[in-house]
């Protein structure tokens, strides 16, 4: 039946507002490149799962205490995945993720006051201390020696310099580069395969790096990996953001195990050609917990940026307290008020 033009109905602005409202799910453009992962039963197998769940801390070879279901539930429930202690679609894909090298499975005891964290520490809480030095201030430097092909010092020098500021804008700790590799608190390099600390890095992806706990201080990357600071200059669709690894790696340096919550900078994985550069409440929240918090930081207004997310300049959909709107419409519907 033809409908001659005319005969529409006109949107009103309630209508608009219904429409938008009942969109059922958030809407992004994504990145043709973006590394994506469609897992079966075939491509991950029941006998690689257990060799992930041995490498990151959920299953020990000589204790027969914790079932494969168990330690699945578990590395689900760090991973913030749907707890089913089966090997669904979910766990597969986060199987053969890139990751960090650090195991899951730490000290998760966390402060009362804070019952809906989801960071947590390594074995015994330990923590950088100065007893001469108030606020805390810890030197880093670079291996000469050991260094990325895909990086300019520079650059490497720029990206540290940027995620180490990160962690101090929050916590009373201050980060200062030196020359003297040999005596700096925090010891960083990239490096390929055994090199000599008993974990071997493991070729492209994988794990991506890997530090110790306070006050160690050794940062290791793994130097096989394609390292990035700018995607429109590195094509290569297993690049890694450097940054985004370097803030997660600091978040060990100082203490802090993986949290659950996927927007952390302390999320276990990290997708190629993809950037989580920026702090949430749960990494700062439990980094405070061991430092105290910076005066000149505000967390009412981290807050409040979480509970109502900035809208994007791309004009995908966000939800901000329960109603879901994006840039173009809502410009569109005050500007049709103000007619």
């Amino acid at each position: 039946m033809h409908h001659h033009p005319y005969n529409r109905k006109p949107i009103t602005v309630f209508s608009f507002f219904f429409l938008i409202y009942h969109i059922p799910q958030p809407i992004e453009a994504r990145n043709p490149s973006q590394f994506t992962i469609k897992p079966s039963r075939h491509n991950v197998n029941i006998p690689e799962i257990k060799r992930h769940l041995h490498r990151f801390g959920y299953l020990q070879r000589n204790n027969n205490n914790v079932s494969f279901e168990q330690a699945l539930s578990r590395y689900q429930k760090n991973l913030g995945l749907p707890i089913t202690g089966k090997p669904d679609s979910d766990t597969l894909s986060h199987v053969r993720l890139p990751r960090c090298g650090f195991p899951d499975d730490v000290d998760s005891k966390t402060p009362p006051f804070h019952t809906k964290q989801k960071y947590v520490y390594f074995p015994g809480r330990p923590r950088w201390t100065r007893d001469d030095n108030i606020p805390l201030q810890l030197t880093y430097a670079f291996s000469q020696e050991n260094l990325t092909p895909y990086l300019t010092p520079t650059q490497i020098r720029r990206v540290f310099r940027h995620a180490f500021a990160k962690w101090a804008s929050v916590i009373p700790v201050s980060f200062v580069e030196t020359e003297d590799y040999d005596t700096a608190d925090i010891k960083i390099g990239f490096f390929a395969g055994d090199h000599g600390d008993g974990e071997p890095f493991d070729g492209v992806l994988g794990v991506l790096a890997h530090t110790f706990s306070p006050e160690n201080g050794r940062l290791h990357l793994d130097k096989a990996e394609t390292w990035a600071v700018d995607f429109h200059e590195e094509k290569s669709t297993v690049a890694v953001d450097l940054e985004s690894v370097a803030v997660h790696e600091i978040g060990h340096v100082l203490g802090l195990g993986h949290s659950s919550a996927k927007d952390a900078a302390m999320y276990p994985t990290l997708k190629p050609r993809s950037k989580k550069v920026d702090l949430n409440v749960d990494d700062v929240v439990g980094v405070q917990s061991l430092y105290g918090t910076n005066p000149n930081f505000n967390l009412s207004g981290l807050l409040a940026s979480e509970t109502s997310t900035n809208l994007a300049a791309d004009g995908k959909l966000v939800r901000s307290e329960g109603m879901i709107y994006s840039t173009l419409s809502t410009l569109f519907v005050l500007g049709f008020l103000n007619l």
